[in-house]
């Protein structure tokens, strides 16, 4: 198996929405994005299925070695190897990946948020840096189409916290910001114990209502000369913002299971946005 077909098996298996926003890219930037993508995932995974925090920790140190040895031109791993060749022409620098790891060290130890600061830090580290990373491999030509990309990937985090709420309870983890649930009565606990009703459907209201302007603060932040070029970003903002509208239409049913789209709806979104380019 080449380190292609690796990071290609890694992103299709994850089943994750993000897969449909590459498949309309040009084969080299496609390549990159998976690649990039793959390793998103490698060290999601350590935070996800961390059973033991030492050895979680120590997967993470071996990650921060391997994009050292990335940006050193001597990767090891499939993931890396995939990712070498547009390491220069596309802006990949190791600090920005550092960062993803710093995010996903957080999510080893912290599982409770006190307010939307705290919050905005994980969510920088999680996918805003991932947004300014994947609009380098798009390609941009403006700095302000940076700013888009960071509020995009400040959205998608939010809406996958959204999305999310009943299985990371499940995993003893709670992303609403404590002083949010507080204003409505609720607390941690509520959650971890999956109590929905009305104050739970107007806590997500809010949470939704956040993400919203997000999207819309990140679109109006996106250099016309280089909407084109970041096409693959719109494609995902489509994709997550008709889910989030499908999740507050059914009334925030997120305590009892996932809410998602289906495939072939996911990819008629994504043909449609790509063709209104």
């Amino acid at each position: 198996m080449t380190p292609d077909d690796y990071c290609q098996q890694k992103a299709a298996a994850s089943g994750s929405s993000f897969y449909y926003s590459f498949l309309f890219l040009p084969a080299e930037k496609r390549r990159a994005i998976t690649a990039f993508y793959a390793f998103c995932r490698e060290v999601d995974d350590v935070a996800d299925e961390a059973s033991d925090l030492d050895v979680a920790r120590a997967k993470l140190a071996w990650w921060r070695t391997e994009v050292a040895d990335l940006m050193a031109g001597h990767p090891s791993h499939p993931v890396t190897k995939a990712l070498a060749p547009f390491v220069a022409p596309m802006g990949i620098d190791g600090a920005r990946m550092n960062e993803i790891i710093d995010g996903m060290e957080m999510d080893l130890v912290r599982h409770r948020y006190a307010d939307f600061e705290e919050l905005r830090l994980y969510c920088h580290r999680a996918a805003g840096v991932v947004g300014q990373l994947s609009a380098g491999i798009f390609g941009y030509r403006h700095a302000a189409t940076l700013e888009y990309a960071e509020e995009l990937g400040l959205a998608f985090q939010l809406t996958n916290i959204i999305r999310d709420v009943g299985e990371d309870a499940r995993r003893g983890r709670v992303y609403l910001p404590a002083d949010e649930l507080a204003r409505h009565g609720l607390t941690v606990e509520d959650i971890l114990s999956r109590r929905g009703g009305e104050a739970f459907r107007a806590v997500m209201a809010g949470q939704a209502d956040r993400a919203e302007a997000t999207y819309a603060r990140a679109i109006a932040r996106l250099h016309p000369e280089d909407r084109r070029n970041q096409r693959a970003g719109l494609i995902m903002a489509a994709i997550y913002r008709t889910l989030l509208a499908e999740i507050r239409r059914d009334g925030f049913p997120v305590l009892e299971g996932r809410v998602s789209l289906t495939p072939i709806r996911k990819l008629w979104i994504a043909w449609k946005t790509w063709i209104g380019g």
